[in-house]
């Protein structure tokens, strides 16, 4: 763990991180509480770290594009429920089932604290990826900005996340805290019978490789490697679904011409023949290396 004197550079760096951590970068906190390892407790707030912007569409009846609604009905009869005629229930078996009403959620023993409990400390490494699964920002609120510092830059020291359990609304969750440039992260996490085991899905039937094959795929490699660039990546998906909408409305409505059609890979016969032409294709792809001064862009 680093030590610092109050003349420390590092000072500033905190006080300039806690204004950013603090502030949420302008989100919503879905849950406040505090971060809790042995007898320190740091008040922080959890803020979203991605957002999903789906499309939405609603489903119309043909005829005269009027919106279809639900409503709550019973299987039995058909008849609407109102809201305060509706419980919870748990089917234990076909057609039986067992009220489950307030008090009984009350009392399960998991005691609903605001609180952020790490348990232990491990090494990150030693972790498989397929656990972690929602990530969110941990904002320092008032009061616990040395504390939040001193977590941070001694779990990056020491290369190590901590394990904590934590009850966001009514579910607890498994979660990791990990730091993260200038603050920390809290990841949920799966509970190990959660994952489901690899020896459910079916292996490659064991065959040697050869050196040939083995070579050429070494080298596609090679030639469709790249430094990570996120910004590279887009939703093609959504951009295209974007674009057949914005045509429509531009057309009234009016039905589009039909997309060309891509061809469709054909089954692997030759395997080294495949490989030599993507390694060409992927030469074709990259863009030629530019001579002469280079324009430097300001950042976004």
């Amino acid at each position: 763990m680093r030590a610092k004197s109050h003349d420390d550079p590092g000072d500033d760096r905190d006080r300039a991180s806690s204004a950013s951590t603090r502030s949420g970068a302008g989100t919503r906190a879905i849950w406040k509480g505090a971060i809790s390892f042995g007898l320190v407790s740091i008040p922080i707030s959890l803020h979203p770290a991605t957002r999903r912007e789906e499309l939405k569409f609603r489903l119309l009846r043909a005829s005269d594009l009027s919106p279809v609604n639900y409503k709550r009905v019973a299987e039995s009869d058909g008849k609407e429920v109102p809201w305060d005629q509706i419980v919870k229930g748990y089917e234990y078996e076909k057609g039986k089932f067992v009220v489950i009403k307030d008090e009984d959620f009350a009392r399960v023993d998991i005691e609903a604290t605001q609180t952020v409990d790490i348990i232990h400390f491990v090494e990150l490494k030693d972790i498989n990826p397929l656990f972690f699964f929602k990530p969110y920002y941990m904002a320092v609120n008032k009061g616990g900005d040395k504390a939040y510092a001193l977590l941070r830059d001694s779990l990056s020291d020491s290369g190590k996340i901590g394990i904590a359990k934590v009850v966001i609304k009514t579910r607890q969750h498994l979660a990791a805290v990990k730091p993260q440039q200038t603050g920390l992260m809290l990841e949920l996490m799966h509970f190990p019978e959660e994952l489901l085991d690899v020896s459910e899905f079916g292996a490659p039937a064991a065959r040697t490789i050869g050196k040939p094959e083995m070579n050429m795929a070494r080298k596609l490699i090679d030639s469709m490697s790249t430094a990570w660039k996120p910004e590279m990546y887009h939703d093609d998906y959504r951009e295209a679904l974007e674009k057949v909408i914005e045509e429509k409305v531009a057309h009234g409505g009016k039905s589009l011409p039909a997309p060309r059609k891509t061809a469709k890979p054909a089954n692997v016969i030759d395997l080294v023949s495949v490989l030599q032409d993507s390694i060409k294709a992927a030469s074709k792809s990259k863009p030629a290396k530019k001579t002469g001064h280079k324009v430097h862009k300001k950042a976004a």
